[in-house]
């Protein structure tokens, strides 16, 4: 039985005839009504369009929008950057003194401890250096000796020498006098009493007392000077005191490079870029190898206007590029006290030119607590992306 919708006169409807009275298919209308009209839209545009694409393109936003909020509620009190390098302390190790490299200890990145020999210049120049200083020190404390002993005599002889003076003075003065007196005597007496070989001999005897006066005058004048010639033989014991000082010195200096032919490790680390080899000819002051300690933290570049609420003690997440597992823990130790660029080779000159604002880096350290691997280091300058937790 056929249905409903097979009524006669949907069929009626659907099958149309032609003027023959041959039925005429709805295709074959919709032809002729085309034909007759000069074409019209079809029957798929004279539908109405589905809303479901703008259904779906309004959920998607609303998603979008909610994943964002919740992402922004996740970070708000998240700082972080990529502008981020492991840092730590690089020892360059080079010798004091000049020689050829006699022994070498070490290789590249090997790890050494503090005061380990890493390698030995040729001694023995620096030990004859050395012999020479104790001799030198030797021969100016004899020195030093004998001049205290002269500094002793001298204590003595010259207070016994003024006193002598004095004694020859007066002893001149009174032969002076004697003299004077036998002078004017023969001088006084009547010539026929006396004669004139008498007179020649007091004028002599007198001459000669006046200038054993003068004599004794002048030697007494050099005797009283005890102070000042004492204190010149002190002198001359601390002249030789201070010879010894500096044979010492000496010494000292000869077996500080005596030692100095060793070259020793001044802290734990792995030694890099080494750029010495055995038999090689050393200056003082020359780049050996560099010494990289276990001291490790971060030197983070944030910008300026991530600074607001950052302050030192923050919580930190760092995540290295080379170690995806890896995650380490540390906090904020510092903020440096000056942009990158601020302390840069050729700093920005703002004050001349075109100024074009740019938004600076500031160096943040960060110190690592917890996390470090112990089977494998983390060099210097590897890329790590810290995340600081804000207060």
């Amino acid at each position: 039985m056929p249905d409903a919708d097979d009524s006669p006169r949907e069929t009626a409807h659907d099958e149309r005839r032609d003027e023959g009275g041959n039925p005429q298919s709805k295709d074959a209308n919709d032809g002729a009504s085309h034909g007759k009209t000069g074409g019209g839209a079809p029957d798929d545009e004279r539908k109405p369009r589905s809303k479901k694409p703008l259904i779906i393109l309004a959920v998607v936003i609303v998603l979008l929008a909610v994943a964002a909020f919740v992402w922004w509620f996740a970070t708000r009190n998240q700082e972080s950057t990529d502008d981020a390098y492991t840092d730590g302390n690089a020892i360059t190790v080079a010798p004091k003194v000049a020689g050829y490299v006699v022994k070498l200890d070490v290789d590249d990145n090997v790890y050494v401890h503090k005061g380990d020999v890493l390698l030995d210049i040729d001694p023995r120049e620096y030990r004859a250096q050395m012999d020479a200083a104790r001799a030198q020190l030797g021969l100016a404390t004899a020195q030093m000796q004998t001049a205290q002993i002269q500094l002793d005599i001298a204590r003595v002889r010259y207070p016994a020498e003024y006193r002598q003076a004095q004694a020859q003075t007066a002893s001149a003065r009174a032969d002076f006098k004697q003299a004077q007196a036998s002078y004017e005597r023969e001088h006084q007496v009547d010539t026929r009493a006396t004669s004139q070989q008498s007179i020649d001999a007091a004028d002599a005897k007198a001459a000669s007392a006046r200038a054993s006066v003068k004599e004794a005058d002048a030697r007494l004048a050099t005797a009283s000077l005890v102070a000042q010639q004492i204190r010149q033989a002190v002198a001359a014991v601390e002249e030789r005191r201070r010879q010894v000082d500096q044979a010492r010195a000496q010494l000292e200096q000869a077996k500080l490079n005596l030692a100095w032919c060793q070259v020793r490790a001044p802290s734990d680390g792995w030694i890099t870029r080494r750029n010495v080899q055995l038999g090689a000819f050393l200056q003082p002051g020359a780049s050996l190898f560099s010494i990289v300690t276990p001291q490790l933290w971060v030197t983070a570049n944030y910008k300026e206007s991530q600074l607001a609420r950052m302050r030192p003690g923050d919580k930190v997440e760092i995540d290295v590029d080379a170690y995806p597992d890896l995650t380490l823990h540390g906090h904020v130790d510092s903020i440096q006290q000056g942009s990158g660029s601020r302390f840069s080779a050729f700093p920005a000159e703002n004050a001349t030119g075109n100024f074009v604002k740019i938004v600076q880096r500031v160096p943040v350290k960060i110190v690592i607590d917890s996390g470090l691997p112990t089977d494998h280091p983390l060099p210097l300058g590897l890329s790590v992306e810290p995340t600081v937790y804000l207060k």
